[in-house]
């Protein structure tokens, strides 16, 4: 799986067991990495910690999150200084899973309150809130919002200025979205998570700005205990991905995003993030346990998103099938085989049947072949789910040129 072929970005589905970690992620991190040292990608591999995808010293940086050892830190607004961007990129992280499904729905609203707030933080202090102090300013406390009207008014912030009223107006609404933000900032407002997301300047965040030159990247998400956490972390980071090398000036370096559990990280915005990154030289990785993870009107363009497409031994039959619409239909030659009984008229043709029946026991008949095109599906969903053996896969590619190959069974063990 060359650049050519991850730049049309891959999706992995199979079962636990079935060897998507083993057998697709840590080879394809492997050889990604080993092209970033000779200069040629950027690759970013996000997993579980202790999920096994290489030791630490083969990346020149690893984020433990959660991890009091952890010598980066992830920057929770990725690097920028634009409100409106950031507030952009972490709406997508915090509340991209519970927006419409339909892929024409977005999170401009709750993108709307964050700026309503980043805005004029920045313009007071300098820099971006830390994880209390936003919980703070979206749970509505009146001293840190009387604090930043005050630093607004000193500093002669007009525009601000309104931008803080209208989410003082809004708080006292039943439909603010507020509320929801706070309740998931929260998630990352933990003990474990205390000594992370800093914006004092005081620790070394890790931006994903810095994809415009080769680097090998490993983020360790704290699963346990912290699931909520970790998928919203999983989408903080692909946003941040999608944002970042899709306005690269420099296009020439290969930038790749490895995701080793993609649940409940597929949202309409990242769906579109990944339509995106064809053009912009980049590709992702995704693996799921099941197409079940995906809302299901999500299913069909995320399939249409990624140009190389795997199934692994042990799907499900409704996982199968749509694998198998995407995949489509190809003409094959069909050959019915028929046989019918000779009746015999005259009495010389009676008598031979009769010594023919006599000595066989069957009726004289005569075969008839019909040959015809028939249009069948490449491979069906009771094939994908109960004919794919243990350790293989059914694979489709698609390269950046457009060239395509058609599915076919691959052994991963070897």
């Amino acid at each position: 799986l060359g650049t050519d072929l991850l730049g049309t970005s891959l999706l992995v589905v199979g079962p636990a067991g079935s060897g998507k970690t083993g057998g697709v992620v840590r080879p394809v991190a492997e050889s990604l990495c080993l092209q970033a040292l000779a200069g040629r990608t950027a690759v970013v591999v996000v997993g579980a910690a202790g999920a096994g995808l290489g030791p630490s010293d083969a990346y020149d940086v690893v984020i433990r999150i959660g991890s009091p050892d952890s010598v980066y830190d992830l920057d929770l607004y990725g690097g920028t200084t634009d409100p409106d961007e950031a507030a952009a990129v972490l709406a997508e992280a915090l509340v991209g899973d519970l927006a419409d499904p339909h892929p024409g729905s977005d999170t401009r609203r709750s993108t709307t309150v964050l700026a309503q707030l980043l805005g004029p933080f920045r313009a007071v202090h300098g820099r971006f809130p830390s994880v209390p102090e936003l919980r703070g300013l979206l749970d509505g406390a009146p001293a840190p919002l009387a604090a930043l009207r005050q630093g607004l008014q000193e500093a002669g912030q007009e525009s601000l200025l309104r931008e803080l009223d209208a989410r003082e107006r809004q708080m006292g609404h039943p439909g603010d979205v507020g509320g929801v933000l706070a309740d998931r900032v929260a998630l990352l407002d933990r003990p474990a998570f205390a000594g992370f997301f800093d914006t004092s300047g005081e620790s070394r965040p890790f931006t994903l700005k810095a994809l415009d030159h080769p680097v090998r990247v490993r983020v360790d998400l704290p699963e346990r205990g912290h699931a909520d956490a970790s998928r919203m972390l999983a989408r903080l980071v692909l946003a941040q991905f999608a944002a970042s090398v899709t306005v690269r000036e420099d296009r020439s370096l290969f930038a790749c995003l490895v995701l080793d559990d993609a649940s409940g990280v597929i949202t309409p915005e990242s769906v579109r993030g990944i339509q995106r990154l064809r053009s912009a030289n980049a590709g992702v990785l995704l693996t799921l346990r099941t197409l079940d993870d995906v809302p299901r009107p999500l299913r069909g363009p995320l399939l249409g998103a990624t140009g190389c497409r795997m199934a692994l031994s042990g799907v499900t039959p409704w996982d199968g099938q749509d694998f198998a619409e995407v995949w489509g239909k190809e003409w094959t030659e069909a050959r019915d085989v028929t046989d019918r009984q000779i009746i015999a008229e005259s009495p010389a043709g009676k008598a031979v049947h009769a010594v023919r029946r006599a000595i066989t026991g069957k009726a004289p008949t005569a075969r008839a072949v019909t040959v015809r095109q028939v249009e069948r599906e490449r491979w069906s969903a009771s094939e994908l789910a109960h004919a794919v053996p243990a350790g293989h896969a059914v694979l489709s590619l698609t390269t950046v040129k457009g060239e395509h190959a058609p599915p076919l069974l691959v052994d991963l063990r070897e």
